[in-house]
C-alpha cells in the first residue's frame, strides 16, 4: 500500500468507530432540546422555526452509528415532543425514528465530523423530516394542505446553519476515551 492509501484507510476506520457519550448527556441533551422546542417559542416566536429535537436526533444518530440500537431513543424523543405540544401523538415518534435510522445508516459511509458534511446532513434530514411528516399527516390523519417548496428549503437552510455549531458543541459531550 502507498502512504496515501494508508492515510485513507486510517481515516475510514476512525470515522466508522462508535462515539461514546457520557450517560447523563444521552438523557439531558434530548430533554433540554424538547423543552426548548416546547417553551421558548412561546416567548420568542421566531425560534419556533428551529427543530432542536430533530437536530439532536440527527447528531446522536450519525455519531453513534447504530441504526437498530437507537430506535427506541429516537421514538421516545418524538413521542415526548408530541406529548408536550398540541400535535398528534405518535407522528413525531414515527418520523424521528425514520430520520434517526436513516441518518445512522448513512453515517457509516461518510466522515460526519467535517462541517460541510454536517451542514449537508442537517439540511437533507430536515427536508426528509418535513416531507415524511407531511406525507404521514396526509396518509394517516387526512390532513390536507398545500406544500410550498420554498418554506421547507429556507427552514432546512436555517436548521443546517444552526446544526454545524450545535454539533460542535455536542462533540464536547463525548467521552474522552474515544
Amino acid at each position: 500500500m502507498t502512504e496515501y492509501e494508508d492515510v485513507l484507510a486510517a481515516g475510514r476506520r476512525r470515522s466508522r468507530r462508535l462515539s461514546k457519550f457520557r450517560p447523563w448527556a444521552l438523557f439531558a441533551v434530548p430533554l433540554a432540546a424538547i423543552l426548548f422546542q416546547v417553551y421558548v417559542p412561546r416567548f420568542f416566536q421566531f425560534l419556533s422555526n428551529l427543530d432542536l429535537p430533530l437536530l439532536v436526533t440527527i447528531y446522536f444518530s450519525v455519531m453513534r452509528r447504530t441504526p437498530i440500537a437507537g430506535i427506541f431513543t429516537r421514538a421516545s424523543i418524538g413521542l415526548v415532543q408530541a406529548s408536550l405540544s398540541n400535535l398528534p401523538l405518535g407522528m413525531f415518534g414515527m418520523v424521528k425514528t425514520l430520520v434517526g435510522f436513516t441518518a445512522a445508516s448513512v453515517s457509516v459511509r461518510f466522515d460526519v465530523e467535517r462541517a460541510p458534511v454536517r451542514f449537508t446532513l442537517g439540511f437533507f434530514f430536515f427536508l426528509f423530516h418535513y416531507f415524511a411528516y407531511w406525507i404521514l399527516g396526509r396518509a394517516l390523519l387526512g390532513q390536507g394542505g398545500d406544500m410550498s417548496p420554498l418554506r421547507p428549503l429556507l427552514l432546512g437552510l436555517l436548521n443546517a446553519i444552526v446544526a454545524v455549531p450545535l454539533f460542535g458543541l455536542f462533540d464536547k459531550l463525548r467521552r474522552s476515551d474515544d
